[in-house]
Formats: structure tokens, C-alpha cells, sequence
């Protein structure tokens, strides 16, 4: 349609100005002339000025003919009459004049310049609108024209109109050409195409596009969470450019879906309006955004009140929400608690006065008292004199011109609600602005080539235009006007509220507003406790394609729908979402997992084996328990030293191997509690080198009894050499060294460390000492295994030797006992987990140190303080053949003490010299 009404413009100033030779004389030469050739036929009216401003404004409609009911009617053309009265276009033109009377009264602004003003008739028509404009820039009257050369002052600086966004297509298609501002005024000139600068480089308006419209609709949409709306626009260009630019706003702030989208037609077409409101019906859409005229929302309506469509939110764009037409009795049960978006309301103090005093005879104000005799039959129901045919016998009234308009009820003089007025009047001051900005410029610092400034005499149309777009003022009201890059003012709009009363009246109230300001963007203020509800809990409805999502879920779209229809799905296992409608479930970081409710993420649990949990109390128990028993035996080995089972079972060795016990069962605490960096490399060593002097002294032990019933036999002595005191005590030393020496070399190489561990459970922590070496570890075990497998064999062999109470049989027990547990351990530390693995090492621990514990020293402890009667030389020796010749030899050293039974093939000089021993005699 935009396409098609160009293609028409330029056809029809092309014949304009070939018929009238509008610009050039036809004898010229084309040089240039400004005579006058041919006049329009226009209405208008006209003040004289230093500086005129144009304006177009709706006076009249077009009506037939023949239809001549009035007694002033002008021709435009053979098939054209302007007579049907325009009330609100009467008003508009009048607060044009008042605007310009108030700037001509104000000495602060245009000083010693006095404004006029040309106002043209459109007719709402684009033929005359257009042919109205062309006049405007040419000066079609005689006071208006340029010099014999076409310099001077223009006829008009600047133009306010047109109210129409049809025509101001067509006018600001042509007179953009020539950079003469058009400064829009009114409700129906916001179409989106205005924003191109390359086609429509001098169009300014003060009322915000439909661009604005739009995104102002999509804040209110937010404000109260409507995400599922529908969309009827009208068709024509006005709805279609407010559809896409809807559906497109609304994609790209992610504020919502379209559950549907119609095209209402022109016309009254009832199949299609009961199709549309079947749509409406089967979705589950609550609001409903309609960009449409008066007539389209009547043909919709009277289809919503015969299908009795209830419950649904009407937002209505600017077009209708102030259309009086639809607040009907029948219409207002669905269309009450509407809101709406409607042009600014703005005071401008003194009009109502102004407006009071017009009178038909006011030609000093008014040169074309045409529409003012227009005006004063319209409001008084009168005809001048000469009067149409009948009206006196049908009883009409003649005018008098003394009526007065203060008796008179009428819209015309209602000045609470000025909103195109509003407009008129910012478009007037913002050309009044540029105009006194560009007469304050200071030759030699002007703007222009050679830094020249703008004269009234010389001046072309886009010096003011210069101005005009970088004009910046407040009005009374407190509203900024300045236009950015666009030629649109700051825009503005209130929200309206229908609310039906209790008398059947409809009230539109005023709710909030929606800006955009410099500093702060754009803004929504709604005053949500005046707003009117037509629902029966009396508060906003819920429309939704699907609920939204609470914390700890995300959104998964459903295929083949609307981004809006979605279900939703919990976060797994480490992922949160802690806002509404998540796209998406977020990671935890790495020492925090997910709540139970997955809406946030909390610090994860942490697993060591500790002192506190059960499993750690009991270890802990059993290691402080062996230790007192070893501190226990000790006292009693200590107490009854004197005694032959005592002294029979080699006292030092005894002493020092239970000295090694307990340390064995200190060492377990090290595996317990909270890892630091010196118990986990201490616990090992501890562990290592405690085990290593517990089953050395065994091992010599074992080695002592070997030797001493070799040496009984004949040729059998010299082995004792090998093992006296000072033997005994080397060895032991020279094997606790090499363990010694292999934890230095592990701890020096690759030290054990602790070790926060994520990979045994998801939601914990473990934390654990890491062996470092496994190499370390397993030579440090291999070590052990070695020597306690020797002492095992070692007494396995002696298990059978004669004695009472042999102490062969007890070492080989034990070390069964401690090879079994070893041996069994290392599988199942392996295959345990975290604490498990420490665990099942302290268990290790205290499992073999209490089998050494009670294996060598329980039947000692027992005879000791059970069966003291078996604690005697005689019961000792009571196991030996009588048909041996015995003696028996007491062997007393500083270091221990043991009980030798041998027969003797040896000297007793040479037995104690080997053994490093003072001999005695044992009595019976």
C-alpha cells in the first residue's frame, strides 16, 4: 500500500505542477520567477506575522453535493464538498492560535518577533491535504510570496500537521525534498515508516511512533507476568507495521508469545469475526492486545456479545482506547477493567479562556471567519441569516451571534483532557525554540559553511531544520521535548483504565505512564490499586501457556510449540537454578553440590574417618584399649621380673616388644581425624618402623631359643657366640634402621600428602592421604611381610622343643595370627573407599597388635596371676625325661633374663662365657 500511494504522490504533484506552473513562469527560459499562476480553492484561515508557521489541520469532512443542509458550503473541486463540521479539528486549530498568541506574548522568547500562522483544511481528504501543503510551501496567497528571484524569507518556516499518517506520507514524501520541517501533531501520524531519515529527512513529531506503542504495550505485558497473549490488528497499514513490529519486540525481549495472531477485515464481514472469536475462545490466551479502529473493535464486540466470551483482558492501543463509541451497555460487561494506551494528557493553562472568546466577528484574530460561522451553528444549533431552505418553518433558530459560550455544554470548551492539543501545542514551542535558537547565532560562529549564521531575510528551510534537531525544552508540565535521530520527541504515553460505575456510566481513568527519558531509558509506573478488574477476585488473570518454573527446575520448550509452552524438568545432580523459569540448570563449583531442592548449591559433605562418627570412636577405643593393656602387661612383667616365667622368657626382649606394642596402637590415631600434611606423612612412617621393631625383637627372640637348644647338643657351642647381648640388641637395631631408611627415601622421593578426593561420591568430599609412592608403600608392607614371615618359619621349627613352657609355640601362633591379618588386609584396603581404606588399615593395626599382645603375653599374664603355682623352677622343669642326666643353670644378665635347659657338653666356664652370663646353681 506504501509502494502504491508514492507511485500516486509523484503522479499527482507531477500534474500539479505541470498545470499550474507552480514554481517557474512558462516564459522564463526556466529562469527563476515566483509569480503567482493558479490558486487552490482552500479553506484556511490566517494570521498576519513577522514569521508564519503552517499548519494542517481536520475542520471538515467531505460530504456529497447535493447534500446541502448548511448555509456556508465550499466547492474544492467539481466533486467535492467540505461542509460537515469538525469539532476536535476546530479545537486543534484554535490551540495552534493560542499557542502562537502565548510566544508572541512572552519576551523571553523570539524578542521583536511576532508570529503568524496559515492554517489549512485537509478536508480528510488526501487530494486537498496534499494540494493544502503544496500551497504551504509556495505561498499560493499574495502576502506570502517570495522576491521576483525566489529569495527571501519562505512563505511558511515550518509546518504542524498533518493529522493523518496517509497524508503525511504524501506530504513529507515532497516537501522533504526542499527540508522544510513538518512537525506531526496528532493520534493518527505514528507510523513506524517515519523513521527513515533517507525518505522523510525534515518529518519531526512530538507523539511517540508506534515503535514506542508497542514496546510500551510489552512493559505492561511484563509488569503483571502475562507471557500468552493474542494479537488482532487491523488491516491496513497502521495494524499490520504494529504486528510485526509487535512480534518482533516481543521475540527479542523474551517477555512473552503470541498464542495467536488475526487480521481483522474492513467491513462488516460476520463469518470472518465469528471465526476470529472462536480462536480466541478455544485458546488459553487471557489477554488480548488489539491494534484497531473504532469500527473493527463494534463488528468484533457485537460478536463477543453473542457468543458471550467472558474472562479475558482487553489491552487496547492508542487508536481506540479513548473512543467514547465502544462504552456502550452492551460492550461494557466484556470491555470494562481495559487498558488502554493513550496519547499524553497535558495542561496548558489559559486555553479554556482563549477559547471563550471566540466570537464569529473576531476577524482582527481570525482572517477566515468561514469556520467560525461553521462553529457557531454547530454548537448553537442555528443558522446564520440567509438560512436554508425550511429550517425556519421546521422550527429552527437563527443565530444572533450573542450567544454565549459559557451557557453552553460542549466538549469544544473541556480542557481536562488535552491530548492532541497537548501535542499541537509541543510541536508549536519546539519550531518557536529552533526558530529563537537560530536568531540568538552570532555572525562568525554559526553552524554553516564559513561558520555563517541564518537571517530571516536569506534563510532556507533546513538552516531551521539544523535547529530543529537539536531543540531541547521543558514544558509547564514538566515534560522534556527534544527528538533524536528519528525526528521523534521523547516519548510519552498514559495507561488507561475503563472503569464502568455503578450509574452505567463509563469513567477512563489514568493509571500510570510509560516514558523514556535520557538518563533512565525507558520506564513503566502503574498504580496497580487504582486499576479496575473485571474479574471476580478482583485482581490480573493469569494467561500462561505453561506455569513457570520454580527454583531448582528448567525450562524444556515443547516441540512444535511457542518458546512459552514448556515443561519443566528438576536439575540433576550438581546443577541449581535459583531463579523462575530457568533456560538452564548451572554447575555447582567444585567443593559444592545441590541442595535437595537443587535451587542452590550448598558445600559439600565432608568423609574422613573421624573421631566422632561411630566407626572412629571404636577404632579409637580399641587403639587407647590396647594401648592400656600393653601398659598393663608392662606393669606386671615389671612387678613380677623375679619370677621364673618372667626371667625364663628373656625380660628385655619382653620389655622392648611390648614397649613396640604399644606403639603399634598409638600409631592407629594417626589414621583417624582430619588429614593434615604431617600426620599423613608421619602415620605411615610411625606405622612402619613400630611393626618393624615389634616383629624384630620377635624374630630374635626366636633366633635366641634356636640357638641355645643347638648349643645343648654335642659340637653345638660356638653358634652361641652369635648371640649375646650386645648381638641381640644390634640386630634388632640394624633391622629397625632399614625400615627406618625406607620411609626416609619415600617420604624424600614422593612424600605422602592429604588429598581432597571428588571421585568416590558426587554430593562428598573425601578427604584422604594419597601414599604418594606406591612403590614406597609396598616396600614398606613387603618389609614387614618379610620379616614377620621369617619369624614364623623360624618358629615353626622350634615349636617342638622340650620345655614347660615353650615360648616357640607362642611366637608361632602369633605370627600366624599377624601373617593371616597382612595378608588379608591388602585386598580389602584396595577395594575400600576414602575412610573405608583407613579404616581397614587401623584394623589391620590393632588386629595383628592385639594377636602379638595376646598370643606372646596372655598365657604369661595368666600364669602370673591366675596360676602362680605353676610360676616355679620345679613346674618349669617338670616337662624334661628322667632318664636324662640334667643340670639346670640360671642365667642372670643385666639386660634380661632367660631360663636354659640343655644338657651339658659344655663347660660351664666356656657356656658362660659364650652366653656373657653369671651361672648359679637352681635348687630343688
Amino acid at each position: 500500500m506504501g509502494d502504491f500511494l508514492v507511485k500516486y504522490l509523484f503522479l499527482y504533484v507531477y500534474l500539479i505542477l505541470r498545470s499550474s506552473s507552480f514554481f517557474f513562469s512558462e516564459s522564463s527560459n526556466l529562469s527563476p520567477s515566483c509569480k503567482l499562476r493558479r490558486q487552490f480553492h482552500l479553506n484556511g484561515m490566517h494570521k498576519a506575522g513577522d514569521v508564519i508557521l503552517g499548519g494542517l489541520v481536520n475542520l471538515t469532512h467531505v460530504a456529497d453535493k447535493m447534500n446541502k443542509t448548511l448555509s456556508y458550503i465550499l466547492v474544492v473541486n467539481s466533486d467535492t464538498l467540505c461542509v460537515s463540521f469538525d469539532p476536535p479539528g476546530f479545537r486543534h486549530a484554535m490551540t495552534m492560535a493560542f499557542t502562537i498568541d502565548e510566544i508572541n506574548k512572552n519576551s523571553n522568547l523570539l524578542p521583536n518577533v511576532t508570529l503568524g500562522y496559515s492554517l489549512y483544511d485537509n478536508c480528510a481528504t488526501l487530494g486537498i491535504g496534499f494540494s493544502a501543503a503544496l500551497s504551504l510551501a509556495s505561498g499560493q496567497e499574495e502576502q506570502f510570496l517570495l522576491q521576483e528571484n525566489c529569495l527571501g524569507t519562505p512563505p511558511v518556516m515550518g509546518i504542524v500537521g498533518d493529522p493523518f499518517s496517509t497524508f503525511s506520507i504524501a506530504t513529507s514524501n515532497v516537501l522533504g525534498l526542499f527540508k522544510l520541517p513538518i512537525v506531526s501533531l496528532v493520534s493518527l501520524s505514528y507510523c513506524v515508516l517515519f523513521n527513515d531519515r533517507q525518505r522523510f529527512p525534515s518529518f519531526f513529531r512530538t507523539i511517540p511512533s508506534d515503535a514506542f506503542q508497542v514496546r510500551a504495550m510489552i512493559q505492561i505485558l511484563k509488569h503483571f507476568d502475562w507471557t500468552w497473549v493474542g494479537l488482532l490488528v487491523s488491516d491496513d497499514d497502521y495494524g499490520l507495521h504494529a504486528a510485526r513490529s509487535f512480534q518482533f519486540d516481543l521475540a527479542q525481549s523474551g517477555g512473552g508469545c503470541l498464542a495467536y495472531s488475526e487480521i481483522l477485515p474492513w467491513g462488516n464481514d460476520p463469518n470472518e469475526y465469528k471465526r476470529i472469536v472462536d480462536v480466541m475462545t478455544k485458546s488459553t490466551a487471557r489477554v488480548i492486545i488489539v491494534f484497531a479502529h473504532q469500527m473493527q473493535m463494534t463488528q468484533l464486540m457485537k460478536e463477543v456479545v453473542r457468543q458471550n466470551v467472558t474472562g479475558l483482558q482487553w489491552i487496547a492501543s492508542e487508536a481506540w482506547t479513548l473512543v467514547e463509541g465502544l462504552h456502550t451497555t452492551a460492550f461494557m460487561p466484556y470491555l470494562a477493567g481495559t487498558l488502554g494506551i493513550a496519547i499524553r494528557c497535558g495542561k496548558i493553562p489559559g486555553l479554556r479562556e482563549f477559547l471563550l472568546r471566540i466570537h464569529p466577528d473576531q476577524h482582527h484574530m481570525i482572517l477566515n471567519a468561514f469556520q467560525m460561522r461553521q462553529f457557531w451553528e454547530f454548537t448553537f444549533q442555528c443558522r446564520f441569516a440567509p438560512p436554508p431552505a425550511g429550517w425556519v418553518e421546521s422550527g429552527g433558530a437563527l443565530c444572533t451571534g450573542q450567544e454565549n459560550l459559557v451557557n453552553v455544554e460542549t466538549d469544544y470548551l473541556d480542557a481536562s483532557e488535552l491530548r492532541p492539543e497537548y501535542n499541537i501545542y509541543k510541536a508549536v514551542y519546539a519550531l518557536a525554540y529552533a526558530l529563537n535558537d537560530m536568531l540568538l547565532c552570532i555572525p562568525g560562529k554559526g553552524p554553516f559553511r564559513g561558520q555563517s549564521c541564518a537571517t530571516l531575510q536569506r534563510l532556507d528551510p533546513w538552516q531551521l531544520m539544523y535547529y530543529l534537531e537539536k531543540v531541547n525544552f521543558t514544558t509547564p508540565n514538566g515534560d522534556q521535548v527534544s527528538f533524536d535521530e528519528n525526528g521523534e520527541a521523547l516519548p510519552i504515553y498514559d495507561v488507561m483504565n475503563w472503569l464502568q460505575l455503578p450509574d452505567g456510566r463509563t469513567k477512563v481513568q489514568n493509571v500510570g505512564e510509560v516514558k523514556k527519558s535520557v538518563s533512565k531509558g525507558e520506564q513503566l509506573t502503574i498504580d496497580e490499586d487504582k486499576i479496575f478488574w473485571n474479574f471476580e477476585l478482583q485482581e490480573p488473570p493469569r494467561s500462561v501457556c505453561s506455569e513457570s518454573c520454580p527454583p531448582g527446575t528448567r525450562m524444556a520448550r515443547k516441540r512444535g510449540q511457542p518458546i512459552c509452552c514448556f515443561d519443566c524438568i528438576p536439575c540433576s545432580e550438581g546443577k541449581v537454578s535459583n531463579a523462575t523459569d530457568s533456560l538452564e540448570c548451572t554447575s555447582c563449583p567444585e567443593d559444592f553440590w545441590s541442595s535437595p531442592q537443587r535451587d542452590h548449591c550448598v558445600p559439600k559433605k565432608t568423609e574422613f574417618l573421624s573421631y566422632h562418627e561411630p566407626l572412629g570412636i571404636c577404632l579409637t577405643t580399641a587403639s587407647l584399649l590396647g594401648t592400656f593393656v600393653c601398659a598393663v602387661v608392662l606393669g606386671i612383667f615389671t612387678y613380677h621380673r623375679s619370677t621364673p616365667i618372667v626371667r625364663a622368657n628373656n625380660s628385655e626382649l619382653s620389655f622392648l616388644l611390648l614397649v613396640s606394642l604399644k606403639l603399634c596402637f598409638l600409631c592407629s590415631l594417626l589414621f583417624i581425624g582430619h588429614p593434615k600434611l604431617w600426620t599423613c606423612q608421619l602415620r605411615h612412617a610411625a606405622f612402619g618402623i613400630s611393626f618393624v621393631l615389634c616383629v624384630s625383637c620377635i624374630l630374635v627372640k626366636t633366633m635366641v631359643v634356636l640357638a641355645v637348644f643347638k648349643a645343648s647338643k654335642p659340637g653345638g657351642g660356638a653358634s652361641l657366640k652369635w648371640f649375646g647381648a650386645m648381638q641381640q640388641r644390634g640386630t634388632i637395631m640394624v633391622l629397625t634402621s632399614i625400615q627406618a631408611a625406607i620411609c626416609t627415601a619415600w617420604l624424600v622421593s614422593a612424600s605422602p600428602a592429604p588429598y581432597k578426593n571428588t571421585q568416590y561420591h558426587n554430593d562428598k568430599i573425601v578427604y584422604e592421604c594419597v601414599v604418594g609412592s606406591t612403590v614406597g608403600f609396598a616396600v614398606l608392607l613387603g618389609y614387614i611381610g618379610l620379616l614377620a614371615t621369617l619369624s614364623f618359619l623360624l618358629a615353626f621349627l622350634a615349636r617342638n622343643l622340650p620345655d614347660n613352657f615353650n615360648e616357640a609355640k607362642l611366637i608361632t601362633f602369633s605370627m600366624l595370627i599377624f601373617c593371616a591379618v597382612w595378608v588379608a588386609f591388602v585386598p580389602a584396603y584396595v577395594n575400600s573407599p576414602g575412610k573405608y581404606a583407613d579404616a581397614v588399615e587401623v584394623f589391620a593395626i590393632l588386629a595383628s597388635s592385639f594377636g602379638l599382645l595376646v598370643a606372646l603375653f596372655g598365657p604369661k599374664c595368666y600364669i602370673i596371676l591366675l596360676r602362680p603355682e605353676r610360676n616355679t623352677k620345679k613346674a618349669i622343669m617338670d616337662r624334661f625325661p628322667i632318664n636324662y642326666h640334667f643340670n639346670f643353670l640360671l642365667a642372670s644378665m643385666p639386660s634380661y633374663d632367660f631360663i636354659i635347659i640343655f644338657k651339658i657338653n659344655l663347660s660351664l666356664t666356656n657356656l658362660g662365657k659364650h652366653l656373657g652370663i653369671g651361672l648359679c646353681t637352681l635348687e630343688n
